[in-house]
């Protein structure tokens, strides 16, 4: 198909923070409405395809398993790592840092929210790259020896690299990536629609 969707891969596990993965999905469905062309579509991935508990206690379905999907060969153009508490437990799992990472190899970009980066660290994933996380765990980021940890910054995007502070920060680094896919004024329409800033000033402090 010409038009084929842009897949946006949320990986999600128990413990999500759920604006971690709300706001960075209502961009793109913004972004949708607003016509973006292609469109996205946003796939909802977790362990063995469970649904997911949040740490705000809502229960979260999902699309996908993360096993399945990682061992697929369905294009993926962006995947991302939703952030949250849940996230400390994971980093330590071996089998699932695989998946993310063989996910990650043949995504056009690999992207985390708030506490997903820490996820991206322990699957090598930011070796050699800048990256940030939600300003109470820069610390934990910077554990990793091969990550360039710029802790003041909302969002940073290194190559094919994204990553962004804590909880909101999630649709201030989505609105970048429509930005980046469709140009300046669908993410000024959409950060309108959704009474946000296009570009938020300041820093994580």
């Amino acid at each position: 198909a010409v038009n084929r969707q842009h897949t946006t891969v949320f990986v999600a596990v128990d413990g999500l923070q759920l604006l971690d993965l709300a706001g960075p999905v209502e961009v793109l469905r913004v972004a949708n409405h607003l016509g973006a062309s292609p469109s996205y579509r946003s796939v909802v991935a977790t362990p063995g395809g469970a649904d997911v508990r949040s740490d705000s206690g809502v229960r979260v379905g999902a699309d996908e398993s993360l096993g399945e999907l990682a061992r697929s060969r369905r294009p993926i153009d962006t995947l991302t790592i939703v952030g949250g508490l849940g996230t400390l437990g994971v980093v330590r799992d071996e089998e699932f840092l695989a998946d993310v990472a063989r996910l990650s190899r043949r995504a056009g970009r690999t992207t985390s929210v708030c506490t997903g980066s820490l996820v991206l660290a322990a699957a090598g994933l930011l070796d050699g790259y800048a990256a940030t996380t939600h300003w109470a765990m820069s610390d934990d980021l910077a554990a990793h020896d091969g990550v360039e940890v710029r802790s003041e910054q909302i969002f940073v995007h290194d190559r094919d690299r994204w990553t962004s502070a804590g909880v909101t920060a999630g649709i201030d680094l989505f609105l970048a990536l429509v930005e980046q896919d469709h140009g300046a004024e669908i993410a000024h329409q959409v950060a309108a629609w959704l009474v946000v800033f296009v570009r938020r000033p300041g820093g994580q402090s």
